[in-house]
């Protein structure tokens, strides 16, 4: 059975993750993408894909399976709800919703009408990601004390995109704030507490460009920080047990690489540069002993491979919607804290 696959949208998220990887996964077909301003370059990269205008017309179709939601955050919700209804299976880019109201709602609605909800947190399968899980998993570190991750950027210049535009779900929170958050609930569960320092930083900017999020556990602290303008990125991950540390610089590749082209299955697809490999330090019976990590391979194309075996094997979503629910709720907790100053504790 090969599962036919609806895309909403053909901007920088459809164009470069969804439709390529879409089309690289064995089991799926991308038969039908919604865009009213893309559709020459559609037809150029995917000649035989049906173009349409709406997403009723979309949702009309008895033979989509799936629907990939790409476009605008505050489209997620209401397209998202129309899918479920129609009875197809969502993937949602993230964030998931703007609110956890919103989230909650489309899980409860998910499950009565019985269609799998997901959503595309890609950076689960990033390279350096799946490498802090791994020394964590070997307990490589011992008892953590700090977490420490970076998504930095130099972007001076305010574009005009909705993403940069004082709307819900828009800003850097919304943005790199999903991915980074993800990831440290995904390693590490809820935390007890938020605290957040948000900013909007260059000039000209509507949406939070900047922010600083502590997330607090029992034994350890996790940090989370993004800037826009920081032209050295510096450190991506920073890791301290009691056992040693682990330090990383350097972006996940597979962005670039599709970008380029460049698929899974390709030559070099998600591995990383030598140079960009991690830093070990540890202690073994008194010696204590540095050295690089090699960073594992990236594997977006995961995603979908788990979307397959979801829907034709009845096993649960790549990303289960409450995970990406909860992740909406730290944003929220984020904007109290910093509104209130205060640490909220989670609830």
């Amino acid at each position: 059975m090969t599962i036919q696959v609806g895309l909403i949208g053909f901007g920088l998220s459809g164009s470069v993750f969804h439709a390529p990887l879409i089309s690289a996964v064995e089991g799926l077909n991308l038969k039908t993408i919604v865009t009213s301003s893309a559709a020459a370059k559609v037809k150029k990269d995917y000649p035989n894909v049906e173009i349409v205008l709406d997403v009723d017309t979309l949702l009309l179709q008895k033979e989509i399976d799936v629907v990939v939601i790409t476009s605008p955050n505050t489209t997620h919700y209401e397209y998202a709800k129309r899918a479920i209804k129609a009875g197809k299976h969502v993937v949602v880019e993230k964030p998931f919703t703007v609110t956890s109201a919103e989230a909650d709602e489309l899980i409860i609605l998910a499950q009565k009408k019985e269609v799998i909800l997901t959503v595309f947190q890609n950076r689960r399968w990033d390279n350096d990601f799946l490498t802090v899980r791994e020394l964590l998993a070997a307990n490589v570190l011992g008892t953590l004390a700090t977490y420490e991750a970076h998504y930095d950027r130099f972007r001076p210049i305010v574009q005009d995109r909705w993403r940069e535009k004082d709307l819900p779900g828009s800003g850097m929170l919304y943005d790199l704030g999903s991915h980074l958050i993800d990831q440290a609930l995904t390693l590490f569960g809820l935390p007890q507490a938020v605290w957040a320092d948000l900013r909007v930083e260059r000039e000209g900017a509507e949406a939070t460009d900047y922010f600083h999020i502590l997330l607090s556990y029992d034994r350890f602290k996790v940090i989370l920080h993004s800037g826009s303008l920081v032209r050295d990125a510096g450190l991506k991950f920073m890791l301290h047990g009691d056992k040693g540390s682990f330090i990383k610089s350097g972006l996940d590749c597979q962005e670039d690489q599709l970008k380029q082209g460049i698929l899974p299955g390709d030559l070099g697809w998600g591995e990383d540069h030598q140079e960009n490999y991690g830093r070990l330090t540890t202690e073994i019976g008194g010696i204590i002993i540095r050295g690089t990590v090699e960073t594992l391979p990236g594997q977006y194309e995961e995603f979908y491979k788990k979307l397959v075996q979801s829907i034709e094997l009845g096993i649960g979503a790549p990303v289960l919607a409450e995970d990406a629910r909860n992740t909406i709720r730290v944003i929220e907790h984020a904007m109290t804290s910093h509104q209130e100053q205060r640490t909220v504790k989670f609830s």
